[in-house]
């Protein structure tokens, strides 16, 4: 009867804890984000505010809340601005500068061509997610394919390959660009953003597949051995001897 009761508790508790995880991960994101974007402006945006009022405990937050607001304002101001000639003339300058600067100028770049590889609108840069065996043969990674080699890779290996990336668990930013011939690449039928749900979360959330139309794959058949002239002649005069 007592473990009974405690069983119950024990298994309302988890249930309790199961729901709120969600919205305490909810609330600590925001939290952390108007702190860093906020605090990091609050003095700046409201230096005419007395310095008892600005920061006393209970209105750290909604101050470190407007910040950030101004913030988010102030970047959409700068990306409307940057639709017309001046804002466009300053920026060129400013890019021009930063590329003669040694060391920052690799930087920029390289996070240049990332923003604008992710954020073109032409077409998805992962086209759909593939199985591929990595790190070796008998053991499959779930990848992204992002396009068919051209070039020289193509050229010097006689293969149709595929490029294919390999995100890291549980952070997809990193990751591995394999090149993997075609007749190897087992394509899915996960959408991209379900194939990032499970390498995100290390395996632990998987898409549901309809069970029934999984076909198992049949064993190979064991190879039947090659007769010898010898053995099939033995075999004919056994034939005959039990026929006579």
């Amino acid at each position: 009867m007592i473990q009974n009761f405690l069983k119950s508790i024990r298994t309302a508790f988890v249930a309790g804890v199961i729901v709120l995880a969600p919205l305490a991960v909810t609330i600590f994101t925001f939290k952390w984000l108007v702190g860093l974007v906020g605090g990091s402006y609050r003095d700046y945006f409201f230096y005419f505010v007395p310095k008892e009022l600005l920061t006393r405990r209970e209105l750290i937050l909604a101050w470190d809340f407007l910040a950030t607001l101004i913030v988010l304002l102030l970047v959409t101001l700068l990306g409307y601005l940057s639709r017309y000639f001046i804002a466009r003339f300053f920026l060129i300058r400013a890019e021009r500068l930063m590329n003669r600067v040694p060391l920052i100028n690799a930087v920029y770049n390289t996070v240049k061509q990332i923003v604008q590889t992710f954020s073109t609108q032409r077409r998805a840069v992962f086209e759909k997610v593939v199985l591929v065996p990595f790190p070796r043969t008998g053991v499959y990674a779930i990848g992204f394919l992002t396009n068919r080699a051209r070039g020289e890779a193509q050229a010097r290996t006689a293969e149709e390959l595929w490029n294919v990336f390999i995100p890291t668990t549980p952070n997809p930013t990193s990751g591995f660009l394999i090149m993997v011939p075609r007749r190897d690449i087992i394509e899915m039928d996960m959408t991209i953003g379900d194939g990032m749900k499970v390498i995100i979360s290390g395996g632990g959330v998987v898409p549901e597949w309809p069970e029934a139309i999984i076909q198992p794959i049949a064993p190979p058949a064991a190879p039947v051995p090659e007769e010898t002239e010898a053995g099939v002649e033995a075999r004919g005069d056994a034939t005959t001897t039990r026929g006579g």
